[in-house]
């Protein structure tokens, strides 16, 4: 940062026509978060252990990488979660809403999707909506797919499904609305967590995509998330 700051100078954040980030994966989240209000585009180096939504890191050449950058447009997904004490709790997810149980039980889950049931119980450790910015994080590693950015789909993916037996989950329209229903809360607590902010002891769960937010990320040419989505799943 001291070394970009001494090549190219530093300017305040609502002055800026791009953001710059150094991290990993979880900073850029940070800073898309932090940075939504102001509608600009944002550019990582990878500095961090993981770099999905990253560009590789190098002093030189900056102004030139962020001229010729290819910008992703992204919409995050909007958790609103009921807890067992009916507290309310709002939250924006870019890569996935996961619930989770937060005991030695296994969590049953009742699943709606647009009002309409489609799952009467689900007993399992857990079940995500993934988008597919988040597709290869946390969804991949459950086994979930790997959605291209423009498919228009969310992944509904279960975490150690035991009822039904291995149930894979399910591809979703991104307008869909999906409602998880916690069963016996009190014996089987679940908490619900959106890009890793947790809430605990939820009674239920909805989660929409939110396209009146909209997140901008720039990657170099070449290496965009279309890219990446397909390079991943041949890795």
């Amino acid at each position: 940062m001291a070394e970009l700051i001494a090549r190219h100078g530093q300017a305040a954040l609502d002055e800026a026509d791009i953001v710059v980030a150094l991290g990993g994966d979880g900073f850029m989240l940070q800073t898309l978060y932090e940075t939504q209000e102001l509608d600009i585009p944002v550019y990582g180096m990878n500095c961090g252990t993981v770099g999905f939504l990253m560009n590789a890191f190098s002093a030189e050449d900056l102004l030139q990488r962020l001229t010729l950058a290819e910008e992703a447009v992204i919409h995050p997904l909007a958790m609103t979660a009921v807890g067992v004490d009916g507290q309310i709790t709002k939250a924006l997810a870019i890569n996935e809403v996961s619930l989770l149980r937060a005991g030695p039980q296994a969590a049953k889950l009742r699943i709606l999707i647009d009002g309409k049931e489609r799952l009467a119980e689900l007993v399992c450790d857990g079940a995500m909506l993934a988008t597919p910015a988040g597709s290869t994080a946390y969804n991949y590693s459950a086994h979930g797919p790997i959605l291209p950015i423009g498919a228009g789909v969310l992944a509904l993916t279960p975490l150690a499904a035991f009822r039904p037996r291995r149930w894979r989950g399910a591809l979703l329209p991104q307008t869909a609305v999906v409602r998880f229903e916690v069963l016996e809360h009190a014996k089987r607590p679940v908490r619900a967590d959106a890009d890793s902010r947790p809430v605990p002891d939820v009674a239920s769960v909805e989660i929409r995509q939110d396209t009146s937010v909209r997140h901008r990320i720039l990657f170099d040419p070449g290496h965009g998330l279309e890219e990446r989505l397909i390079v991943e799943q041949f890795a």
